[in-house]
Formats: C-alpha cells, sequence, structure tokens
C-alpha cells in the first residue's frame, strides 16, 4: 500500500505540523488541513507498518462524535465536505476526501485530558501499587477492568512525537495551565464522557476511558484533533465484559497487547506488524465504527 504521507509531499500548503497520525497543513490565518494517515502509533513509537483505511476510519468517528456531541460542546471543525475544500486542493481528491477536514487554528493547551471510568491500563498498574490514580484516591479492594465508583479526571503531559506523555496531578496541571482553566477542562472532559459512554452503553460498548484535547478559539475553549476513536480510546463489548481480569478491546490495545506478546524492548528498532496483525487490526477499527455509527 502506498504511503499516504509520501504523497501528501505534493500538497500545495505549508506543512504545520506532523504528528504520531495526523498532518496538518495551513490554508490561511485561521484555518488548517487536518489530514488523518494510516500510521498507527504504540508506546509512543510510530509503527513502520500502515494500517489499510485506519485514517478514513478515524476521521469518520471522530466526525461521528463531534456531530453528536456539536450542541452540547463546540468544537474545531468547518468543513469535512471535499466539495468545500479551496479549489487548490480539488486535484488531490483521492488523497483527501474521507481523511481529511478544514480544522479553526487555535492555541493549543498543552494536556491531554483523560477521562477514567474503569480501571485498565496504567490506571491499574498504579492503583495496584498505592490504590490512586494521578492522586485520585479510590476504594481499597477494586479488581482489574472494575467500573470506579465515579468517572475521574486524570491529566497528563502532551510531549512531541517520541516522547512520553507523563502523568501529572491535577494541582500539576494547574501549575501548567491555572486554576480556572484547569477545573473548566476537567469539568468538560468528565461531562463528554458521560455523555458519550451513556450513548455507547446503549449500543452495547463500554468506553472504559478516553482522552480529549482542546484549544482556545479567542476566549472560548473547545474540542480539537480526534475524540472518542480507538486510537484515543478504550472501547469494550458489554457481553464480553468481565470483572477480574483484561479485556478483549476494539481498540488499539491489540497492538499493544501484540507488542508486550513478542517482549519488544520498546527501543528502536520498532517491530514491522505481521499482515495478519495488521488485518486483525483494521477489522477491530471498522467494528467499533459500524457499532458506534450504525
Amino acid at each position: 500500500m502506498e504511503n499516504i504521507v509520501s504523497t501528501l509531499k505534493n500538497i500545495p500548503l505549508k506543512k504545520i505540523y506532523s504528528g504520531k497520525v495526523r498532518e496538518l497543513f495551513e490554508i490561511d490565518a485561521n484555518s488548517m488541513l487536518m489530514v488523518t494517515t494510516d500510521r498507527i502509533s504504540a508506546f509512543d513509537f510510530i509503527l513502520p507498518t500502515l494500517i489499510p483505511d485506519k485514517g478514513k476510519i478515524l476521521n469518520k468517528i471522530s466526525l461521528f462524535w463531534f456531530d453528536y456531541l456539536k450542541n452540547f460542546y463546540p468544537n474545531h471543525i468547518i468543513t469535512s465536505d471535499f466539495n468545500e475544500f479551496p479549489d487548490i486542493l480539488k486535484p488531490y481528491k483521492d488523497i483527501l476526501q474521507e481523511r481529511s477536514i478544514i480544522v479553526k487554528k487555535v492555541k493549543k493547551i498543552p494536556i491531554e485530558c483523560i477521562a477514567r471510568g474503569y480501571l485498565s491500563g496504567s490506571g491499574w498498574k498504579e492503583y495496584k501499587e498505592k490504590a490512586t490514580i494521578c492522586g485520585n484516591k479510590l476504594p481499597l479492594g477494586l479488581k482489574e477492568s472494575e467500573k470506579i465508583p465515579e468517572p475521574i479526571f486524570t491529566p497528563s503531559t502532551k510531549e512531541e512525537v517520541g516522547i512520553h506523555d507523563i502523568n501529572i496531578s491535577f494541582e500539576q496541571m494547574i501549575e501548567i495551565t491555572g486554576e480556572d482553566t484547569s477545573e473548566f477542562l476537567k469539568k468538560a472532559s468528565l461531562d463528554i464522557y458521560k455523555k458519550a459512554s451513556e450513548y455507547a452503553y446503549k449500543k452495547g460498548i463500554i468506553i472504559a476511558d478516553t482522552k480529549f484535547e482542546f484549544g482556545f478559539d479567542g476566549e472560548k475553549i473547545i474540542l480539537i484533533d480526534e475524540i472518542l476513536t480507538p486510537d484515543s480510546s478504550r472501547f469494550w463489548e458489554s457481553k464480553t465484559y468481565q470483572v477480574g481480569k483484561s479485556q478483549d478491546s476494539l481498540d488499539k490495545q491489540y497492538i499493544r497487547d501484540y507488542l508486550e506478546s513478542i517482549k519488544w524492548n520498546k527501543k528502536e528498532p520498532v517491530p514491522i506488524l505481521l499482515p495478519n496483525i495488521v488485518e486483525k487490526t483494521r477489522e477491530k477499527y471498522l467494528q467499533i465504527y459500524d457499532i458506534l455509527t450504525s
């Protein structure tokens, strides 16, 4: 499969940023083109193997959620309709359509806003040692994958590609963003998580945890980047959910588990994914897309 990123070099726009998955290009002083590639990352490394159609699937899931939540919380989208893209981009329809959106330029807040409703991942590891997650004290005796009595907010730093994001306490977040912004982001993250979780549960999906990113659009804080995708969330099927063990998830955890199983040391060189792992990952992303957007 041709690497989308290599073909994007022909786009006649100034590149602003290259992330783990997304490429940003400047359109004008107020807007950007955001392209979601087929790259996949794990443990803060971009893997050398692409997942076919992943960018299109992620883009469509984000668009679904942005639309579902648009009257509940504002976001950065200007348009996802390729017919409304600038004429200069029309020759690149085959590259851009379905995986690109035009978004507002904002002042990005350098925090990943994580909402957790269940004990899993790094949160479970910390809980086993300290009965806390990022400074949030939890009841003793909880088991792996168990529902937390009340969803909690656990921020982390937003680092550059290749640098590990660091879980921080809410007090540390206040030192970075200020008290008012921190309180606002905490409430917004938990409110959005609860609303999305209610919808997903009706579809048979548990959102164990998810992360949001926000930015300042003038004086207003809005949602940016992606939202509630299998790259940024843990999705479990409620029909197979069992407390006390790890869950079979419909998200990027499948890749992490595979890399752990082959004893990768999480250093260069990054392993190439086997064809069956690539196809299974694609199937999981398509499955959660179909369930959520049906």
